[in-house]
């Protein structure tokens, strides 16, 4: 009861969001609000140093290249020891360095060789980072409540990076970009704090294996004897390459020259952002058969963002084809993290996460640093019908591999009452059985 006699509400959390669970998505929530703003802080702090367009690129390439050098290592290490105590590491690092740069930038007069140390220092801690959350995210939930915690997950992280990148720029707008670079600093302090409080006890001791490289090796074998893993892997290493290229370089120039300025390509990058939330809210009650089957399917509408600029179609059109890109992304995100939850031993899964994570955004870089070239070559519309067909020829590939289509959600067999036995899929099934 409060003082006032007044019952205390009680707040009823979903009976598969437990410690672990709740405890990650707040932080990660809370990591989201203050990464997004800072990615647009750090731009603008080298762009008040003096810099220019090209400088911005070598801060943003001096956080990626740490992300790819470091991945493997990273995913090694979070399965060799508690994947925990490797997130709180990271994100340590993390604070110091954002923390050391939101200084250099309120100080006045940061060098552009201190924020590329900083900016790499904040990539290598990612690169640790990700693989140990991934594996630690698998394991807090169980087979029967996954696709609806990894959709909910998905939608926080997606929420919190729309709501990061507004309060991001409107901070910017009214203060010093150091300020949002401090407050990036002050939410990896306070979700290493929560992290510090995950409970591993569920996970079994890893026996003590043969080295580094043997754990990679392992990881690699793991990798590269399940078809539908390395061949989605490689589909999305063109995928992810294309699609970078034509949002990040070409959608900002037509939006210049074709569609009346920055404020079209935010609606058109807006409404992705509505699209992967409303996806994520999808997901947690469509639970496909064929995951990725499903989700493979989902990855065509990913070539309509690069047709519609090709186009160009109106800034109506644009948003519209964004909107869906971004609801059937989600479809295979959640679908995939589900196949790895249920394929990949829990003693893998941060191996296996970082060579996905590797293989996805490793050609990256190089397809943003010949998007201008190729476009001098061939022309912009041209280069962006190839973006759009290189994603349904590689997705279309994929289709050929026999577990891409055949892989299915495991069932569970159900003892009712009545003594029969019924086979209900994986995720709530007893649930609406009761």
């Amino acid at each position: 009861m409060t003082p006032a006699g007044i019952p205390r509400p009680h707040i009823r959390r979903p009976a598969w969001a437990g410690r672990n669970y709740s405890l990650l998505t707040a932080a990660a929530i809370i990591t989201g609000l203050g990464t997004h703003g800072a990615l647009i802080a750090a731009a603008f702090a080298v762009l008040q140093s003096g810099g220019d367009g090209g400088d911005v690129g070598l801060v943003a390439a001096a956080r990626t290249a740490p992300l790819v050098l470091f991945l493997l290592i990273g995913g090694a290490i979070a399965d060799r020891v508690p994947r925990h105590r490797v997130m709180v590491a990271a994100n340590a690092l993390n604070c110091v360095s954002q923390a050391a740069f939101a200084w250099l930038v309120l100080a006045g007069d940061p060098k552009l060789w201190q924020m590329m140390l900083l900016t790499a220092l904040c990539g290598t801690g990612q690169a640790f980072f990700n693989p140990a959350a991934e594996g630690m995210l698998m394991s807090s939930v169980s087979g029967e409540q996954a696709g609806r915690a990894f959709a909910l997950f998905r939608m926080s992280m997606h929420g919190a990076a729309i709501g990061g990148a507004a309060l991001g720029g409107a901070m910017i707008a009214a203060m010093n970009p150091g300020w949002v670079l401090a407050v990036d600093a002050a939410a990896f302090a306070v979700a290493g704090a929560l992290r510090a409080f995950l409970d591993v006890a569920h996970i079994p001791a890893r026996e003590p294996g043969g080295g580094l490289l043997s754990d990679l090796r392992e990881g690699w074998q793991e990798f590269i004897g399940r078809p539908w893993l390395w061949s989605i892997v490689a589909q999305f290493s063109v995928v992810v390459a294309v699609v970078g290229a034509a949002e990040s370089v070409y959608g900002p120039l037509v939006a210049r020259d074709e569609l009346g300025g920055a404020r079209p390509w935010g609606f058109a990058l807006a409404a992705f952002g509505v699209g992967t939330l409303c996806g994520a809210l999808l997901m947690m009650r469509w639970k496909p058969r064929r995951l990725l089957l499903a989700g493979t399917l989902c990855v065509f509408p990913l070539a309509l963002p690069s047709a519609a600029l090709a186009v160009p179609l109106p800034v109506a059109g644009l948003s519209a084809v964004m909107f869906v890109s971004g609801v059937t992304i989600e479809v295979f995100g959640v679908s995939w993290m589900t196949a790895l939850h249920q394929e990949i031993p829990e003693e893998k899964l941060s191996r296996v996460s970082a060579y996905d994570w590797f293989g996805s955004v490793a050609m990256l870089p190089l397809a943003t640093a010949v998007a201008g070239p190729v476009e001098n070559l061939v022309g912009r519309g041209q280069a962006l019908w190839g973006c759009a067909a290189l994603v349904v020829l590689c997705t279309a590939a994929v289709l050929f591999v026999p577990d891409v289509r055949n892989l299915t959600r495991r069932t569970a067999t159900i003892e009712v009452a009545s003594g029969k036995t019924l086979s209900a899929d994986t995720e709530g099934a007893a649930g609406r059985l009761g």
